[in-house]
This record gives C-alpha cells, sequence and structure tokens, in this order.
C-alpha cells in the first residue's frame, strides 16, 4: 500500500526549546496546564507519545502566583508516611509560606501523566523571584 505514512519522532532529532513564565497573578491551575503541556511536548506538531518531545520551562515569580476563591483557606495538601500517626495535612496557605516553589511544582506534577519513564520534572525549573541563572540559554516570553 502506498501513501502517506505516519511521522513519529525521535530523539536524536527533537530540538529542544527554553521558555520563560513570569506566574504573576496567573492563576495556579491555567499555569500547570499550560505549563504540562509544554513538559509534555504536546503543543508540538511532532508530538510522538512514546518520545519525550517537551521543552524546558523555567517559571519566575512563583511566590506571587494567583489562586482563586478562597483556595488558601480551603483546600488542603495531604500526605501520609504509612506510619500509624503518619497522617499529616496542611492548607495551600501554609505550603505558599514554607515554599512556593515546592507548592507550584506540586501543582504542575499533578497535571503531568503519571508514568515515570520520560522524567518531565528535570525540565521544569522553578524560582520564587524574578532572576534565574538561565539566561544563558535564551528563553522564550510566553505570557498566559
Amino acid at each position: 500500500m502506498t501513501g502517506n505514512r505516519t511521522f513519529m519522532a525521535r530523539k536524536e532529532t527533537v530540538q529542544r526549546n527554553w521558555f520563560l513564565i513570569d506566574a504573576t497573578d496567573v492563576p495556579a491551575g491555567r499555569l500547570a496546564s499550560r505549563v504540562a503541556l509544554i513538559l509534555t511536548g504536546k503543543n508540538k506538531p511532532i508530538y510522538t507519545p512514546h518520545v519525550d518531545t517537551g521543552d524546558f520551562v523555567v517559571v519566575i515569580n512563583a511566590d506571587k502566583v494567583g489562586l482563586t476563591g478562597n483556595k488558601l483557606e480551603t483546600s488542603k495538601i495531604h500526605s501520609y508516611s504509612g506510619y500509624p500517626g503518619g497522617f499529616k495535612e496542611m492548607t495551600y496557605g501554609e505550603a505558599m509560606k514554607r515554599s512556593s516553589v515546592r507548592l507550584l511544582e506540586r501543582i504542575i506534577k499533578g497535571m503531568l501523566p503519571k508514568h515515570n519513564h520520560l522524567n518531565f520534572g528535570r525540565k521544569l525549573k522553578v524560582y520564587a523571584g524574578a532572576n534565574h541563572p538561565h539566561a544563558a540559554q535564551k528563553p522564550v516570553t510566553i505570557t498566559l
């Protein structure tokens, strides 16, 4: 049978770009879903499920990310160590005071696929302030 063949990306030919996103006053869920698309490569026409076609993302101003409604007081993060009495929970407000970077990384990780073979987290860089050490990569600024 002749005709068009299905394109499959190869890891040797994928070109990775760097993107810079300013999280100031952007709702965390919208930011996380957009970052997850870029990390997985689903925003590219060459997306192939079994090949890592994603790009690098630098998120700045994580301490100024917006949370809609009253999520600071009502939304909670749960963790369980597996031991009796090892259940812990904290609100998003407490997590923002502790480390806004880790909270935003956790929200973005929740939007990523649950399989582990592509390690999308290595391409995500989150910083609390406006300074970042990735200027040499010349990241393209994305506004949300």
